[in-house]
């Protein structure tokens, strides 16, 4: 249990109590360490000594992104690849006390993400240095600390990413992930030392395999069992054993222990009933027990065929997917789970069931939530091998000859049991020669890196340009598990009818009609992943701060070529209409029927974007006529005289209306109404409620065109934490309260401070009618 501690000599006011059970000597415990930092955004001289004095520093809770709190400047040395915000040295130091009955257990601590190139004390001791800022990092504390009342600890961390440009995108700045602390016995389960496959699946039975590595740290041999125990979804046990095998483990020693499961009837995973199972595993001394892991993992079968494309459970999937940075607009890279959560609700929405993790290791807890959600994962680890690329000269490309093993080892060995990853890729449009042996030998080390931790999924890389880099004919394309192109699909098609028995797959695809044709046409292609799904801060020219090729913008915004993409992805019924935004077809896109001039715009180019078999278009109840669904899957349009009023689209299915779709021509902006996309939100770090502010005209039609400040306040249990709109350009400061609208739209993330209560939350627009929305705290 973790408990506040104050007002203890030398003005140390952040200390931490892990109180520790007599009775859970047999058990580990596991504790979020993320409250009581104190912090300072400077470099600080000796701040990793224990004797530092760190009484006047900012006291934070992590995760916490510093970078995404400071101010937009075209001339900040991260430029635009980190959306202009700052950049340099942050230090996190935090006092803690442990319970002597700990005082013979093994204690580690796990960082899910520092950014970047981190050093880590405890009480002064160095425990080592990363540079990757998107690896979890696991230091063992074990005989560095203090035990006892009043006896207390420091961790002392240094994050530095002050010599840019270090990367093309935007990557935060400090510990922007959750920490935790683990305390163990010296014989126990290593860290990711739980390895679950499912070889073997079949509707009546599944073979379960269980790789478990126990590692004795105490200065005797140990006998001891292990104990299995599988647990469905349900909280059944599906799978246990009564008579344990006995093994002994010399003292420092490690041992691995395979077996095999079988459990009859297995509900499998897949993307619509994403079923998932947990393993449960005890060590057990003299009928004691000293250790246990659980494990979360899900019985499935994945294949990528050379003509079917991709199989789960033996049954073809198109991979449906997106690229994903591990930003999220205003909340920069200190992500709360629920902002994820939203983000592939939409997405789903839309018809995705992919994800690339583009182009690092994301949160562990976001690959949960993929498994939760049924998402197919290209759980990718780097950017950059030794090359450099524009606008990160100083990034990973310094450290791969010395980081790439650790770092992809880590990669795997923390995320191989999620059912939701079907693939690994061990690069993105690799700028090293790919034609000659030391290129060949990157990726193959890569290559069987992965294979050594995972045998059991393959491994690709997102090849850039191949028809230059040779890679197609020299040979290393054919030493790849699944050949993946960014772009040029066309040449990824040549590519396979040149070479039949090659596996394939669209690592990073744009918007097209001609890209979505070339998987849709092709079923030996397993899929792609559209550049991206949701925008995202940096590589960006100014005065853009943020990469607008998104499905949504970073608010959650939807766009045209949403709604196109829905219409060629979604299994339910769907009927958008858009327009383009200037008379005669000229402009962007736009999905509204309220010009910008009325005066000069009279023709309308209307589009219908939709799987309906037909669509009747109406203005103002008069029929424009039906268009049958064109066979490659193009918009149907026409050619409209512009009228105030209502446009209406009509989608049938054999005849009977199965969809719908209407706009209306917006008056003057009249208020301001609020919509909140939770009602009830937890009190916790990761739980948050979109407030979404929309100006309306005095019938509540929005006002699209509207450019009005918003101002947010919240009364009650909760605040204001952050704003956002969806404009490239927003330069605003993220965390302040007031916020414009962009397309008549911009949102407040609200959360809660308080245990239990309401949240009133308000938006004020001068010369227009506040709107208000109240949620609820569990």
């Amino acid at each position: 249990m973790l408990q506040s501690i104050k007002n203890i000599s030398f003005g140390l006011l952040l200390l931490s109590s892990v109180a520790a059970k007599a009775q859970t000597e047999s058990a580990r415990q596991t504790l979020l360490f993320d409250k009581d930092w104190a912090f300072i955004q400077s470099n600080a001289t000796g701040a990793e000594k224990a004797v530092f004095d760190d009484s006047k520093w900012k006291k934070v809770n992590v995760p916490h992104d510093w970078s995404i709190l400071g101010t937009v400047d075209h001339n900040t040395p991260s430029g635009r690849g980190g959306g202009f915000l700052p950049s340099g040295i942050g230090w996190y130091r935090k006092h803690f006390v442990l319970d002597a009955a700990d005082a013979q257990k093994n204690v580690s601590i796990q960082f899910d993400g520092i950014m970047a190139n981190s050093d880590v004390w405890i009480n002064g001791y160095h425990l080592g240095k990363r540079p990757y800022g998107y690896i979890s990092l696991n230091y063992d504390l074990t005989g560095h600390l203090n035990f006892g009342k009043g006896k207390i600890n420091i961790i002392a961390v240094k994050a530095d990413n002050s010599i840019q440009p270090a990367s093309r995108y935007y990557t935060g700045a400090g510990i922007y992930r959750h920490v935790n602390l683990t305390i163990t016995n010296p014989l126990h389960i290593q860290n990711w030392g739980l390895y679950i496959t499912t070889p073997k699946v079949t509707a009546d039975k599944a073979t379960v395999h269980v790789q478990t590595t126990v590692v004795n740290d105490s200065k005797e041999s140990k006998s001891f069992a292990l104990k299995p125990q599988l647990i469905d979804a349900k909280g059944n046990t599906v799978s246990g054993k009564t008579e344990l095998a006995n093994h002994t483990l010399a003292a420092g020693k490690t041992l691995t222990i395979d077996e095999d499961i079988q459990v009859d009837k297995p509900e499998l995973w897949d993307v619509e009933n994403p079923v998932l199972y947990k393993a449960v595993y005890q060590v057990i001394v003299a009928g004691k027990v000293v250790d246990n892991q659980a494990v979360s993992f899900g019985i499935r079968q994945a294949q990528f065929d050379a003509q079917q494309g991709f199989l789960l459970n033996g049954k073809k999937v198109m991979i449906k997917g997106v690229c994903l940075h591990h930003d999220a607009g205003a909340v920069g890279a200190a992500v709360p789970l629920s902002v994820w959560e939203r983000r592939l609700k939409l997405l789903k929405e839309v018809g995705v069931n992919g994800i690339r993790t583009s182009h690092n290791p994301v949160a562990p807890e976001f690959l949960d939530l993929c498994d939760r959600m049924g998402f197919l994962v290209m759980d990718e680890n780097l950017d950059t091998w030794t090359a450099k690329k524009q606008h990160a000269e100083n990034g990973y490309a310094q450290f791969f000859n010395d980081w790439w093993d650790k770092d992809t080892r880590d990669m795997v060995l923390r995320d191989r049991n999620h059912p939701s990853i079907v693939i690994y890729s061990v690069g993105n449009e690799i700028h090293d020669n790919l034609n000659d042996s030391t290129g060949f030998k990157k990726y193959r080390d890569l290559q069987n890196l992965v294979h050594q931790y995972d045998s059991s999924r393959p491994v690709t890389m997102a090849l850039f340009r191949p028809a230059i880099s040779k890679v197609y004919t020299n040979g290393l394309a054919a030493m790849m598990d699944v050949v993946g192109q960014n772009y040029r699909e066309n040449e990824l098609l040549a590519a396979h009818a040149a070479h039949p028995n090659w596996t394939v797959v669209g690592t990073e695809n744009g918007h097209s009609l001609q890209a979505w044709l070339a998987l849709r046409d092709h079923p030996f292609m397993a899929g792609q992943f559209l550049w991206t799904g949701v925008d995202y801060l940096g590589e960006a020219d100014w005065p853009n701060v943020v990469n607008g090729q998104g499905l949504f913008d970073r608010t959650g915004g939807w766009r045209p070529l949403t709604y196109q993409r829905q219409s060629w992805w979604a299994t339910q019924p769907v009927v958008h209409i858009v327009r383009k935004q200037e008379n005669a077809g000229v402009g962007p896109v736009v999905a509204d029927w309220t010009p910008t001039d009325f005066d000069t715009y009279d023709d309308a180019r209307v589009e219908v974007y939709s799987n309906c078999d037909e669509v009747e278009l109406f203005l103002n109840g008069k029929s424009l006529g039906s268009k049958p669904k064109s066979a490659d899957d193009s918009p149907r349009d026409w050619n409209v005289t512009y009228e105030k009023g209502t446009i209406k689209a009509i989608g049938k299915n054999k005849g009977q209306e199965v969809a719908s779709e209407e706009l209306k021509t917006a008056g003057e902006p009249a208020k301001v109404i609020l919509s909140a996309d939770k009602a009830k939100i937890a009190n916790s770090w990761d739980d948050v409620s979109y407030v979404t502010a929309t100006i309306v005209d005095a019938n509540g039609v929005p006002c699209p065109i509207a450019d009005r400040l918003v101002t947010f306040s919240a009364i009650g249990a909760g605040l204001v934490t952050a704003t956002d709109n969806g404009s490239l350009a927003n330069q605003e400061s993220m965390i302040s309260p007031s916020r414009h609208t962009f397309n008549g739209k911009c949102v407040a993330l609200i959360k809660a401070n308080a245990p239990s209560g309401k949240i009133v939350v308000k938006a004020t627009v001068p010369g227009l009618e506040s709107g208000s929305v109240t949620i609820d705290v569990k």
